[in-house]
């Protein structure tokens, strides 16, 4: 393995000249920070917010999306255990395997309504690498099959809208599903701006309709609950059957979907060990929007022998409620509420289709790669989303003022990524992208890449405009701009990215043994190429392993590996040993070379205050970091946006380090993860204007730096 060193002195001399978030603010790297993300200042956006945060409390005056409707109960459905594959120890033999947690199909709701009529069966077709259909009628296919997979529909009114607009079914032919009959019949399936109203409108107003419906006794809860019931059953039976252990996993999942009153984005994606035993239902926000109910739900189960795991998505959108201070209620937090949290969350999706939840610049302003694919709204709104506590990394120091305090941490989680497709299929690659809307996203019109022409695009326009200002909604007064007067989708959509995959470490490519590896938090994300990334600390790492055959298995037995913590070093009275860093990363062999490996420490001062520091540990081609800036030189890595063409040969195929923290103190508590950095490489925006022969959109990126982050290894300090 070709390697790049940074010797315990340079690494000293360099850290010195970086520290905290001190200093000037880094302007954002290249071509890569759309400036369309960049709102949080812009008085018409900050204005379009306070407005919709009036309409939202209108939508949910009479508590359509907070109503609970069913009771929550723990029955089982009994079935036949899996046998899997024999289990494997030795941790050196651990390899990395790519999947996505985050998949939804027709059973959703929002699916349903954007014209996908891929089952849970067409989904792990597509991920062995079986080409299925875009409702817009082309076909979707990855470059090579995942390894793993799971569908995590809408648990709310799981599979409702399907039965209704199946004419097939009983219920079909009851009042409720009137409007929903035939909804995605051929003729039906257009994606013209009056077919994307009509959907948007039914996606907006199916789940009040439903829960008032039952509320007013129109609707039947135990019909409802047995097309639910039914739904999961038959999720649960495509997971199984496509389970091949030793080749192909599958997991059992569902999406729990809560919200703050303001839709402050609360995501979590349950995903279930086994499949032998698991409840007869999906817990969901019509059970209780309050995610420490299901905490609460899951550790029930888990009693009864039912092994379950939360991962929170998109903090991003959260305005500010995912990584707070306080409970559900606005209590501080306590140990048993942190232990609780941490038992139900181990991992957390760092990044996916509707932005990346890594750190923001206005949070990191001395890390110039932190504005990659920031998404600046909430869920399905042009509303601002608060940045303060909406970010992992922000998390993570959060967790070190809570130990600070005598609290338990909540926040020592894994990193995963994951894709949100709404269309069975996981949309990763830039040049293929579609985004996840089904018919709301299948032309890059649709996309915002493109602008509408002509007389379509000044009726989409003016129609939305009046249209939004008649009926106000959470997409605010419009839902196209005009830029240099040329008229492109606005809001989220053009920000959307072809993003994530979630990654482990695992002896074998089964339910036990994948699972086992998230509960321990040896994960990593990557933003769609499956870049391999190792990360490990400990005492009696050197350099001599960077090249040996024995190096992972020696780093296994005398350090930990991504997820771990790590204790203070013994003998305090002598000199403070530094813990050594190895990071070791290989580039997808169909992606873009590798330019950069850096560490990411977070700490906690004696006065209470957290820091963050980015240092740069290889570079590509053997150049050495910069001692003033901590910066790897311009390898010379450009992108031609004629035609996306990129210069491999100024990249890594391989980058190894063993870095040592110069300012290591073995009394304070920290964190380190690893991020890995692809040379530029086109955005998907570009893609579609290439194809479309017109200019890149202005306020998009055109390149990007795709990357995989390693979960945190969390240094104790000494007690």
């Amino acid at each position: 393995m070709k390697s790049v060193r940074m010797m315990p002195w340079a690494a000293a001399v360099a850290a010195g000249m970086l520290v905290g978030c001190g200093g000037e603010q880094i302007a954002q790297s290249g071509d890569a920070f759309s400036a369309a993300a960049d709102v949080h200042d812009d008085p018409q956006i900050i204005e379009n917010t306070e407005e919709i945060d009036s309409i939202i409390v209108d939508m949910n005056a009479d508590g359509g999306f907070t109503r609970k409707v069913f009771e929550t109960e723990t029955v089982l459905m009994e079935r036949e255990a899996d046998p899997g594959a024999p289990d494997a120890e030795a941790a050196s033999d651990r390899k990395a395997y790519f999947g996505d947690l985050h998949v939804h199909t027709t059973y959703s709701f929002d699916g349903h309504s954007m014209g996908t009529l891929a089952t849970p069966y067409d989904a792990y077709r597509f991920a062995l690498g079986e080409a299925i259909a875009n409702p817009a009628g082309f076909d979707m296919q990855l470059s090579a099959p995942l390894d793993f997979y799971s569908v995590t529909d809408h648990a709310m009114f799981l599979g409702l809208f399907n039965a209704a607009s199946d004419t097939s079914t009983a219920f079909s032919r009851n009042t409720f599903a009137e409007p929903y009959r035939d909804f995605n019949a051929a003729e039906k399936n257009g994606t013209d701006i009056v077919s994307t109203l009509r959907r948007l409108a039914t996606f907006a107003s199916f789940l009040p309709t439903a829960s008032g419906m039952i509320a007013a006794g129109e609707l039947d809860r135990e019909e409802a609950l047995g097309i639910i019931r039914g739904t999961w059953a038959d999720i649960v039976e495509a997971a199984d059957q496509y389970n091949d252990p030793g080749k192909f996993t599958t997991f059992v999942g569902f999406e729990y979907t809560t919200s703050t009153p303001d839709m402050g984005n609360l995501h979590r994606n349950v995903i279930f060990e086994g499949s032998e035993r698991l409840p007869r239902e999906p817990f969901s926000r019509f059970h209780s929007t309050n995610p420490e109910d299901l905490w609460d739900w899951m550790d029930e189960l888990r009693d009864m022998g039912v092994e379950s795991l939360a991962i929170p998505h998109n903090s991003n959108a959260s305005n500010g409620q995912m990584f707070k201070m306080v409970d559900w209620a606005g209590n501080p937090m306590d140990d048993a509420y942190a232990t609780q949290r941490l038992r139900n969350e181990p991992i957390v999706e760092i990044t996916q289709i509707k932005g990346t939840s890594e750190t923001h610049p206005r949070l990191s302003s001395r890390d110039e790669f932190a504005g990659f694919e920031i998404l600046p709204y909430r869920v399905a709104t042009n509303a601002l989303s608060q940045i303060e506590g909406s970010y992992v990394r922000e998390a993570l120091r959060t967790g070190l003022t809570l130990e600070e305090q005598g609290i338990a941490n909540p926040y020592m989680f894994g990193f995963i990524g994951s894709s949100d497709t709404h269309s069975a299929a996981s949309q990763l690659d830039e040049s293929t992208y579609v985004s996840k809307l089904g018919l709301l996203s299948a032309l890059p019109e649709q996309r915002g890449s493109v602008p509408r022409q002509g007389l379509d695009g000044e009726f989409s326009y003016w129609f939305t405009k009046a249209a939004m200002t008649l009926v106000p909604s959470p997409q605010g007064k419009g839902m196209f701009t005009r830029i240099n007067g040329d008229v492109y989708a606005r809001g989220s959509s053009p920000l959307y990215g072809a993003s994530g995959l979630a990654a482990v470490w695992a002896e074998e490519n089964t339910r036990e043994s994948i699972y086992r590896a998230f509960r321990r938090k040896e994960v990593f994300a990557t933003s769609g190429p499956r870049i391999s990334l190792r990360f490990f600390a400990g005492y009696d790492l050197d350099d001599s392993m960077l090249e040996s055959a024995e190096a992972v298995q020696r780093a296994y037995t005398t350090g930990v590996s991504m997820g771990g913590e790590l204790a203070a070093p013994s003998g305090l009275e002598a000199e403070p040993q530094s813990p050594g860093f190895i990071v070791m990363a290989s580039a997808d062999p169909r992606g873009a070379p590798l330019q950069r490996l850096q560490v990411i420490k977070g700490w906690i001062d004696a006065q209470g205050t957290t820091h963050e520091q980015v240092v740069d540990v290889a570079c590509a081609g053997g150049a050495a970091v910069d001692l003033v800036t901590q910066r790897c030189p311009d390898n010379g890595a450009r992108v031609d946006v004629s035609d996306c063409s990129i210069n491999v040969e100024t990249g890594a195929s391989q980058l190894a380090v063993l870095w040592h923290d110069p300012d290591f103190q073995p009394g304070q508590r920290a964190f380190y993860y690893a991020r890995a950095l692809e040379n530029p490489t086109c955005r998907w925006s570009t893609w579609d204007a290439i194809r479309a022969g017109v200019d890149p959109r202005p306020d998009l990126a055109r390149t990007l730096q795709e990357r995989a982050w390693s979960s945190p290894i969390h240094f104790l300090g000494a007690q």
